[in-house]
């Protein structure tokens, strides 16, 4: 079995799915294809990998992609493209117009250029899965990762998105109400960072009534965005508050519910240059020939490759093309719903209707998303002025002569990085 890792020079994170798939003795033998297009970042990974305790392996690095892809049974797609630099420029060019930000990674200004700047290279990577790897099942990382998915369904046989936020949420609300996490049981739905916590239970009685009153009892919880969303909607929201409020029109324009909610605009910028001294410091231990910290990442990749090989049934949340799971979002677009993993591959359910309020911030969400990827399928660059037009913490912060004109310094500030239609 071979799984390829694109994207591996985000050396902490493959580090940790290395170290969750290195502890499955059903996996003994795997062969570990790393791939990066930083040649020194490509060999930090692979230095820091061979440290890793666990199961006997095979382990390549390669600058060329298609020859890490080829003969791959699994991809995990990790790639940021532009880095830290283009992530600069997803924040400081919008904070000149005004439009405040938090993550800037899966709607709104930071999320619609950053996949736009992926889309190419998930263009290139898809040709090469079709040619040396068809049946491999892509397991993308990659945010925008709803945007990303649904590019990529589009052009290879077997992808599925993984993010944690259900998972954590889940584990966290347990942690606040004083119930086990592994006594709970939940069910989550909606699109990638804003779903919903359909169900939240434990031994068949619903827990919102105890996290009713664990903020009942602590008033500082309503100081959260996550908090006040559930609060008037009745359903929890699946992401961080940071997060959250990126994705509605309540919050970033007003500097009063910044203050109130403690609002931490910018708050990715901080991460990706921490993310890039933890890069530094696993360079320069490996340089030193000492091991990398790992720690276990409980990631869904290494659970959903440990079931397709086993048949061992796992229930996950995945990233997948909405045919018939979610009745009021879009046929088409990318949904996260339940899923059962086993050798049959991954099975997402259905879950029929969302609560109404919660489906109508969906739709503008996935909106977004779709003007986002017919921008690049159509190659239609006023497609990228009408996704931030239905954006709606844009759209609530900008006049629409200002996201045009907010579009345009984007486009040129990103360049070569988009596909030459949409210059």
């Amino acid at each position: 079995m071979k799984i390829c890792f694109l994207g591996a020079g985000s050396v902490e994170f493959t580090q940790g799915l290395l170290a969750d798939l290195f502890a499955l003795p059903e996996l003994d033998g795997v062969e570990i294809a790393l791939h990066d297009i930083d040649e020194e970042r490509l060999a930090t990974a692979e230095a820091a990998a061979r440290h890793i305790p666990g199961i006997s392996r095979k382990i390549t690095s390669h600058l060329i992609r298609r020859e890490a892809l080829d003969g791959a049974d699994f991809v995990i797609n990790m790639i940021q493209v532009g880095m830290i630099e283009a992530t600069r420029i997803d924040f400081e060019i919008p904070a000149r117009y005004g439009l405040r930000q938090t993550i800037a990674d899966t709607i709104g200004a930071g999320g619609v250029f950053r996949a736009l700047r992926t889309f190419p290279v998930l263009d290139a990577i898809a040709a090469d899965v079709r040619a040396v790897c068809p049946d491999a099942w892509l397991l993308n990382y990659t945010n925008p990762l709803a945007m990303n998915v649904w590019y990529l369904s589009q052009r290879v046989r077997n992808v599925v998105g993984l993010c944690h936020s259900v998972h954590w949420t889940a584990h966290d609300l347990a942690e606040l109400v004083g119930v086990p996490y592994e006594e709970v049981s939940y069910a989550a739905a909606g699109v990638n960072h804003q779903s919903w916590l359909l169900r939240f239970e434990h031994e068949g009685r619903s827990l919102y009534p105890k996290l009713d009153e664990a903020i009942e009892r602590d008033p500082g919880l309503l100081r959260r965005v996550r908090v006040d969303m559930y609060r008037r909607l009745g359903f929890y929201p699946t992401e961080t508050s940071e997060h959250s409020s990126e994705y509605v029109a309540w919050y970033l324009k007003n500097p009063g519910e910044i203050e109130r909610l403690r609002i931490p605009i910018g708050a990715y910028l901080g991460i990706s240059e921490e993310n890039v001294r933890a890069y530094e410091r696993a360079r320069d231990a490996v340089r030193a020939g000492k091991p990398v910290a790992v720690e276990a990442t409980m990631e869904y990749a290494p659970q959903v490759i440990h079931s397709m090989v086993t048949g061992v049934p796992r229930v996950i949340h995945a990233n997948v093309v909405n045919r018939g799971l979610v009745g009021n979002l879009p046929e088409g677009c990318v949904v996260e719903v339940p899923a059962v993993v086993d050798a049959l591959g991954v099975r997402p359910t259905a879950v029929g209707d969302l609560p109404p309020q919660c489906a109508a911030l969906n739709r503008s969400y996935v909106s977004v998303n779709e003007l986002t990827v017919r921008a690049a399928n159509d190659g239609r660059p006023d497609h990228i002025r009408h996704a931030l037009m239905a954006d709606p913490n844009t759209a609530a912060s900008l006049t629409v002569e200002q996201i045009w004109s907010l579009c345009d310094d984007l486009v040129a500030a990103h360049g070569d990085l988009l596909q030459r239609s949409l210059r």
